[in-house]
Order: structure tokens, then sequence, then C-alpha cells
């Protein structure tokens, strides 16, 4: 048990650093990992268009999380809301074509800080930690 505790800290800090590092390297495109991540799981729905439900699902946050990023979003335009076609009390979240830019400029950051990030690990390495983390359950 002492195991899977010293493993869950040293993850825990591990994504603390990783995170720190990538918003740091994305802030040059005024957006935090978390914005990336929603602009990128948007950008890989069908007709890049989601519910805010089934986006903070993808993207491991609350609903109420989601709704508080994707506000400022909205504003900046890199995201609209659109009404649901059969249902007017569900609001779905788009990305528009200023995200969509956004995200592509991000991009070649967040690729290139993730290579310098795992630098240290082999390719067979961070294949088999990808396969690890996987399987952890939820």
């Amino acid at each position: 048990m002492e195991r899977a505790s010293d493993l869950f800290l040293s993850l825990h800090n591990l994504n603390a650093k990783l995170m720190k590092s990538m918003d740091a390297h994305l802030s040059m495109h005024g957006i935090s990992f978390t914005e990336y991540h929603i602009l990128h799981t948007l950008s890989e729905a069908s007709n890049q268009t989601m519910s805010r439900i089934d986006l903070a699902r993808s993207v491991e946050l609350s609903a109420s999380g989601v709704t508080r990023l994707i506000a400022p979003m909205e504003k900046l335009g890199m995201v609209k809301k659109e009404k649901h076609p059969r249902d007017a009390r569900k609001s779905l979240v788009k990305l528009s074509d200023s995200g969509q830019r956004v995200l592509e400029d991000s991009s070649v950051t967040f690729n290139e800080t993730s290579a310098t990030l795992f630098v240290t690990l082999s390719e067979t390495q961070q294949s088999k930690m990808n396969q690890l983390c996987a399987r952890v359950k939820r």
C-alpha cells in the first residue's frame, strides 16, 4: 500500500512540474494547457462541437469548471456557444475559426515542449509509460 501512496505522490509532483512548464510555454500564445486541451478536444469532435458535459468529461473537469473556462475563451473569440438543435436547455460549445488558428499556432509550441520534457526517455519508454497510464483505474 505504501508503494502505491509513494507512486501517487510522485505522479502528482510530476504532473505539477509538467503543467507548470507547459503553461509557461503556452502562455506566449495567451492560453493555458487546460485551454489548449479544450481547443484540441473540440478540434477532434464531430463538427468541432460538443456539449459542455461531454467536453468536461473529455478534459477531466467538472461541468462548472468547463463553464468557467469557456466564458473568457468565448469573449476572446476562441469558441462559440450554439443551441442544441433538439433541446434548448442544452448548450453546445464550438471551436471558432480564431480558436482553430490559436490551436494551430500553439500546437507547435505544445509538441516542442512535450518533446523537451520527455527527452530523457526513449520512444519505447514513452510508449510503455503511456500504456501504464492507460491501465490506471479511475
